[in-house]
């Protein structure tokens, strides 16, 4: 029963919905990070990603405006980025966006011959075969459009958002954390919504309209890039182990 009303209640309040989804999505990531130190970093990254691609095509508003699941549970990719920037260096920030970007190409490859095959036909069967088949397929039937969009996208925004990361880094000798991981997120999320908006929608929309639906999803990634903030200072504060440091550590600030 409270269960029950809780969900109702939520389902009534979507903003704080959301507020509750992005900090239980970042929670997570540190929790894998406490645990199993840069490895638990590189499990959030691709959690994410699948997560994205098994629900990214779900379409809700918040604050009036028109996002994507796809949107909110991006969040920890971008966190987990810059705390792997910060703990471990770039090249191991680097990794993670490689690792990342194959993990990506073998979910559209696999679910793509998964829709290959047809739904069985035994008479106990085919109603149910048939309904999850055709489901999957609305889901997961990737045009080449969203295919291309949405990995030049991540490829090229993640290693923009490294690089500007480790500039920041290096022109404030190691100096606020809160400026290289709201500025470098905010940059690179501006990246990957304007390569994304252009290629998956515009021919689709017009110019204008694309760009309209990318500055949209473009204001919630803000959002969430200041709400990570002390999210990293929390994981930064933690000991998974001195000897996971590449150089020297940050200043407190």
């Amino acid at each position: 029963m409270l269960a029950g009303n809780l969900t109702e209640s939520l389902q009534f309040n979507q903003e704080a919905l959301w507020f509750i989804t992005i900090a239980i999505d970042l929670g997570f990531a540190i929790i894998l990070y406490r645990l199993f130190g840069r490895q638990g970093l590189y499990a959030s990254i691709i959690i994410s990603l699948l997560l994205a691609n098994l629900q990214g095509p779900k379409l809700t508003e918040i604050f009036g405006l028109q996002t994507s699941m796809g949107v909110i549970l991006y969040s920890s990719i971008f966190f987990a980025t810059d705390l792997l920037s910060e703990r471990y260096g770039k090249q191991e920030a680097t990794r993670a966006v490689m690792i990342g970007f194959l993990v990506s190409i073998i979910i559209i490859v696999m679910i793509s011959i998964s829709l290959a095959y047809l739904p069985a036909k035994g008479p106990e069967t085919a109603a149910i075969a048939l309904s999850m088949h055709e489901a999957t397929a609305t889901l997961f039937n990737y045009t080449p459009r969203f295919v291309i969009g949405s990995l030049l996208a991540y490829l090229i925004s993640q290693r923009f958002d490294v690089w500007v990361f480790h500039l920041i880094k290096e022109k404030t000798q190691g100096n606020h954390l809160w400026l290289r991981n709201n500025l470098s997120t905010v940059l690179a999320q501006a990246v990957d919504t304007i390569i994304y908006g252009l290629i998956a929608w515009w021919g689709v929309v017009d110019l204008s309209t694309a760009m309209q639906l990318a500055l949209a999803k473009y204001l919630f990634k803000v959002l969430i890039a200041i709400i990570d903030t002390p999210f990293i200072y929390l994981a930064r504060s933690w000991d998974v182990g001195s000897k996971d440091w590449v150089g020297e550590p940050p200043s407190k600030i």
